[in-house]
């Protein structure tokens, strides 16, 4: 309701998106202005001097007018940094305007899109940037009833299908890759051809070694975990670092020549085995936390019975000693009789307490002693593991 605040709101969120920038925050605003005029400093003369909604918001569109050039030049500037000098990874953590929405693009979705124009092959045409493609035919009899015509990832317009993991289409499409055989083969990538800066495969640009991609099936606490172990080498031995390997899968590449080889360097499996092991402590260490979160529910539990009984207890402890206390007191031989009676059949429901306090512990130790057996039962990691694919590589 007050004007000044109103005009604030106004300029900070509507004129400036103070809360919908480059970042989804103050700072890229902020920034641009900061340096230049004193913003904080303008406002609060306008608070202090205008005195009508007429005075305060021609200050106010003044002051927005002495911004606006700076803010949207920087934001341009920044925007443009952002895309030409951070690694992929940074554009999908920080939030850009909807008109940049193909460069930061969920990379799963990414993944669902890419691999879904790989197995459609002419059953559908896909459309530059990754977002959309038009399905011609059904690429199987199994998808009769899947509706033909444009389907977009996210959505986008009213007439489109909304293409994502659960639909009848892309289920088929990743039943259909994971099984998929695939022989040795050697793939060129094409570091310039992906678009988007990965400054860690910068230096790999000309080498060339060999990769190798396992599925990895971790079955423990009644569920199943798939990882893919991807492990890569160059041509003298040395293992790419952390997780450049599957930042390699990421770039476009063709097929040079297929079965190149027969066998696996020994840098490669010893690799592979690293990265397993790195997966298979990640499991461990989540079950180990799942294990100590039941045994603290298991003990609070037991706390609870326990407490439970022992509160009974100093209940009647405390209504003994007033009833000796009133028998102390007592005028007549009845009353103290009285007292004497109630005091002893306390005392007996105290003793009763005491034993059922007894019998739950060992309750608590036998139900204690059954539930760890059954946790050491589900922690019990079984693991399988599936050679995918193995390449040689070489990236330009």
């Amino acid at each position: 309701s007050n004007e000044a605040d109103a005009r604030v709101y106004e300029l900070l969120e509507q004129k400036f998106k103070l809360f919908d920038g480059v970042f989804g925050a103050s700072d890229e605003v902020l920034g641009a202005i900061g340096s230049g005029v004193d913003v904080e400093r303008r406002i609060a003369e306008i608070y202090r001097t205008c005195r009508t909604n007429t005075e305060i918001r021609l200050s106010f569109e003044q002051l927005q007018l002495d911004l606006s050039g700076e803010v949207n030049e920087t934001m341009i500037r920044t925007r443009q940094m952002l895309l030409e000098h951070f690694d992929d990874e940074v554009h999908e953590k920080v939030r850009v305007g909807a008109a940049r929405g193909a460069d930061t693009r969920n990379r799963f979705e990414r993944m669902l899109m890419r691999l879904s124009a790989a197995e459609l092959g002419d059953a559908a045409e896909f459309e530059e940037g990754d977002g959309a493609f038009q399905l011609r035919h059904t690429p199987a009899p199994s998808l009769v009833d899947v509706a033909l015509g444009r389907y977009e990832l996210p959505r986008r317009s009213g007439e489109a299908h909304m293409y994502r993991v659960s639909h009848p289409l892309a289920q088929w499409v990743l039943a259909t890759a994971a099984q998929r055989e695939l022989a040795p083969a050697r793939l060129r990538f094409d570091y310039a051809a992906y678009g988007s800066p990965i400054t860690t495969l910068q230096a790999l640009r000309g080498r060339n070694g060999v990769l190798s991609v396992r599925l990895l099936t971790i079955a423990a606490l009644n569920e199943e975990e798939q990882h893919l172990v991807v492990a890569a080498v160059t041509d003298d031995g040395h293992p790419l670092p952390e997780d450049d390997a599957e930042k390699l899968l990421r770039l476009p590449a063709h097929e040079l020549a297929p079965g190149l080889f027969a066998a696996e360097p020994s840098a490669l499996a010893g690799d592979a085995e690293s990265r397993k092991q790195d997966v298979l402590r990640g499991a461990r260490a989540r079950q180990l936390r799942y294990f100590e979160q039941e045994v603290l529910k298991l003990d609070a539990w037991a706390d609870d019975l326990k407490l439970g009984i022992e509160q009974r207890i100093k209940d009647i402890d405390r209504e003994i000693k007033e009833i000796r206390r009133s028998a102390t007191i007592s005028a007549t031989l009845d009353e103290k009789l009285h007292w004497q009676k109630r005091q002893r059949e306390l005392e007996g429901k105290r003793s009763q307490l005491r034993r059922e306090l007894f019998a739950q512990q060992d309750e608590i130790e036998a139900r204690r002693n059954v539930v760890i057996e059954e946790l050491e039962r589900q922690l019990t990691q079984q693991v399988s593991e599936k050679p995918l694919f193995t390449i040689e590589w070489e990236l330009v």
